[in-house]
């Protein structure tokens, strides 16, 4: 009966570290504010969104998360017009227009996490599979902004520290 009580124990210890250390998408800025945290299996989509500041024309960014399951590779970008800022070399990626879109995909950068800042006017969002985070909304203008897989209990940390 000891030994099966101690077996129980240990694996309701090892599923409890288990779940502690799941990768999780974790978005936060500001005085350590967290905007949202899921499981990183659970991402599918993961859109970036807003006002070029020297264009002032709307720019998409899609990025999927990294095979290694710790980053991101962003994929593509949308945007309507050409200037500073914006792919677009034959080297960033293979170049095409729809209308009144530039599209550039298959650009395959990666990124460990992703540090934005959000401005006047730029109207910064976060869509992560179908929800939208409007954090020009939650963010004053100039605040950081981190998008990151961490382990689960990091998440905890974000919010005691």
């Amino acid at each position: 009966m000891k030994l099966i009580r101690l077996l129980l124990g240990l694996l309701i210890i090892l599923g409890a570290v288990y779940w502690c250390t799941r990768p999780c998408l974790n978005i936060s800025g500001g005085a350590h504010c967290q905007v949202m945290t899921m499981e990183a299996v659970s991402v599918e989509k993961l859109e970036i969104c807003f006002i070029h500041s020297v264009q002032k024309t709307e720019v998409k960014e899609y990025f999927t998360l990294a095979e290694d399951g710790a980053g991101f590779v962003l994929n593509s970008t949308h945007y309507h017009s050409f200037g500073v800022g914006l792919p677009f070399l034959e080297a960033d990626g293979s170049f095409r227009q729809e209308g009144n879109t530039f599209i550039m995909d298959d650009m395959h950068r990666y990124y460990g996490s992703l540090s934005l800042r959000t401005g006047v006017g730029t109207q910064l969002t976060v869509k992560v599979n179908d929800k939208v985070y409007p954090l020009y909304e939650i963010f004053d203008s100039g605040e950081k902004i981190d998008i990151k897989i961490v382990p689960r209990y990091r998440t905890w940390l974000t919010d005691l520290l």
